[in-house]
Parts: structure tokens; sequence; C-alpha cells
């Protein structure tokens, strides 16, 4: 589980690395399943008890932060002094020697069963579905996966936070595909997400302003056989393009629900947990009544319908001990449940000032705790 670093055990640093270096770490980190401050830590290490590196060329370097073990940074600077080269050299031969020992593992088989799905989900707004389902989304994608964003939320925010236009009512969009309303190809919709190490790997297909109707609609059009598979049957030829297609979910319990729910059920031929619904919560009781309606939605549509939806494990956003007693009272709740804890998301400016400046997390502060988080969540839920 992850927990925010306490200043007791882990001091901040600072470099300048080239853009090229602190990619290729944080994707190494990812294949290898290590978080990023442990992999430069180790580096470091290695680092001082070999004295002759290759020179790496850190010209155009610009800032990266992380956490080091105390007394590891005043470790590295005394031995950077003793070869007499600049701290930034020396912190990037040292991720140089991690990555030179950590080869890339080979790429797995194809998968049979589509794009790995994750819904993000919970009965009560403002938990922080949204941004915890953008947050995994950019750390997947700049683990080098290729990674597609639905806002599947007619209220827009996960849209709107990333600095874009919802769609207008009466045009193409996911909405009028599933209800058969729309023509051509769904690709046309989807807009690349710009910025920070995850560039080029990351796509978002825009919320719907006419979206509110999509359970009414789905109830009664004769368009869709089957209502639950409406959204599987559009999204089906675009899979081939994705490794991971994440959603951002409605607060709501309807038919819309039950179609993201599907969508993310275990496939016949896939290995249990590839694929299933994460649950961002807060540390207070309405979080808890919340998730047991959406624990009960899971079980009556898998009942009927006989498939297995997993729920792969719980995000705790926004948490601050500082709260006392409910928060870490509730905390140990969460903790003691059957599912697991993927992360805990610590309660700090960056996330609020991301979205303020429209701007992903992962790019605006690549490195804070909160993005670290992230990427550790991004981990877990690829097991």
């Amino acid at each position: 589980m992850t927990a925010p670093y306490s200043a007791e055990d882990r001091q901040k640093v600072p470099a300048k690395l080239p853009s090229a270096l602190r990619r290729e770490l944080k994707v190494r980190a990812a294949e290898w399943d290590v978080d990023i401050q442990d992999a430069v830590a180790d580096g470091i290490n290695a680092w001082v008890n070999v004295k002759d590196h290759p020179t790496v060329d850190t010209s155009g370097g610009a800032s990266f932060s992380t956490y080091l073990p105390s007394g590891l940074y005043q470790k590295l600077k005394e031995e950077c002094t003793r070869r007499k080269i600049s701290y930034n050299q020396g912190m990037a031969q040292s991720i140089r020697s991690w990555l030179d020992a950590h080869p890339s593992p080979r790429p797995g088989p194809l998968r049979p069963t589509g794009a790995r799905r994750f819904v993000f989900g919970n009965q009560k707004g403002g938990v922080g579905k949204t941004a915890v389902s953008a947050g995994v989304a950019q750390a997947l994608a700049e683990a080098g996966k290729r990674v597609l964003l639905i806002d599947f939320d007619p209220q827009g925010h996960l849209t709107k936070q990333l600095g874009y236009q919802m769609l207008e009512m009466g045009t193409p969009s996911l909405a009028a595909h599933m209800l058969g309303e729309a023509e051509g190809d769904l690709r046309s919709l989807i807009v690349p997400i710009k910025g920070g190490d995850f560039e080029d790997h990351l796509w978002l297909l825009p919320a719907c302003k006419d979206a509110f109707l999509l359970d009414a609609k789905l109830a009664t059009t004769r368009a869709v056989r089957i209502k639950e598979t409406a959204l599987e049957r559009v999204l089906a030829d675009l899979e081939e393009d994705f490794d991971h297609i994440l959603l951002d979910c409605p607060p709501s319990l309807g038919y819309t629900m039950d179609t993201a729910l599907y969508y993310g059920r275990t496939r016949e031929g896939e290995e249990t947990r590839q694929s299933g619904v994460v649950v961002p919560v807060q540390a207070e009781d309405t979080s808890g009544d919340a998730y047991d309606m959406l624990a009960e939605q899971i079980e009556d549509l898998c009942e009927d319908l006989k498939v297995e939806i997993e729920t792969l494990g719980f995000v705790v956003n926004l948490y601050d001990a500082r709260n006392g007693y409910i928060a870490t009272s509730s905390l140990d709740s969460w903790q003691e449940m059957d599912e697991p804890v993927l992360g805990i998301v610590p309660e700090l400016k960056e996330q609020r000032e991301a979205v303020r400046r429209k701007e992903p997390l992962l790019a605006y502060e690549p490195d804070c705790e909160q993005a670290t988080v992230m990427r550790s969540i991004a981990r877990r839920i690829q097991g």
C-alpha cells in the first residue's frame, strides 16, 4: 500500500535531467514494478561503489525531484565533490547505472481479449473519481502504454479539467453511438492529451452535453437489444488501438453504470483481475454507504447476466491524518475490507492547482507526492 512519504525518513531532492532520461526512468521503473525514488536510490548506492562511469549528456535538463532516504542525498553530493563533477551529472550517472542494470523486459504476447478495461466508479460524487482516473491514466501512458481515457460522466468534469470542450448536443458522441443515433467512426471524436512524459500515449474521448438522457433512452430504445452491451459494442473496434481503456463514471446506479460495469467484466479467456472496477473513496462514512450501493449493483448484475466483475480495490483520496479520528478510523475500515487499498492520495494543493490551470497533474507537477501515488496505483492495477 502506498502512503505519503514522511519527512522523517525521506528527503525531497531536486535535480535537472534531460527529458529523454526522465522518461526512460519512468517507463523502466513501471516495467520493473518499482517506485521511481527506489530506483534512483538503488542507482546512487551502486554508483558510489563504482568509480568509472561514462559521462551522461545533461544538456537541456529540466526540473526533476525525487524522495531519497535520509543521508543518501548528502552522500551523493560528497561523492560528486570528490569526483569533481556536478551534482546533476552524478544523479544522471546514477540513474543511467540503474537503467543499464535493469534492461527492459521483453513485451508479452498480444492479448486475445482486447484492451484491459478499468472502470472508476462510486455512487457518491466528489470522492475523486475524475482526479484518480485521470492520474492513473497519465501514469499508465507515462510508462509507455497506449491509453484511452473516457469521460463517461454527463457533467463532463474530466473533459473540462483537462482543458477540452464537451461535445455539443445533437452532434456525434459516445452516447449517440451507443443509442444508434450517430454515424461515422468513433475514432474521429478522440483527442490527444498533451504534456508531460505521457505525450503521444494518452487520448481522451470527451463527454457530451446530452449524455444526461442516456439512462432514459437505454431503457426504451429499440436500437439496443441488450442494453448492458451498448458500450462494449461501440468500443469494440477501438480496443485494437489501445492497451488500456479507463472510464470515469458518473455517480449513478442507472443503466449507464450497468453498461460500464458490464464492459469491465472478466471476459471469456481473460485472467482474473486483468480488468475490473476501481473504487475511489474518502476517509469518511458516506463513501462507505455509497460503496455498499455500488457493491449491490455489481452483485445483482453478476447474478442476472451470469458474469464476473472484479472489484480491483479502493483508492483513498484526499487523505489527511490531521483530520483526526474520523480520517484515521475510516482509513482503518477501508484497509480491513476484503479488497485491497491500492493507494492513499494525500490532500495537497498540486491537484487543485492542476485543475485550476486545466493541466494534467503529471504534466503540471510530475514529481509531487500525489503523482507518485498515481504511478503506484497504475502499477498495482496492472498486476
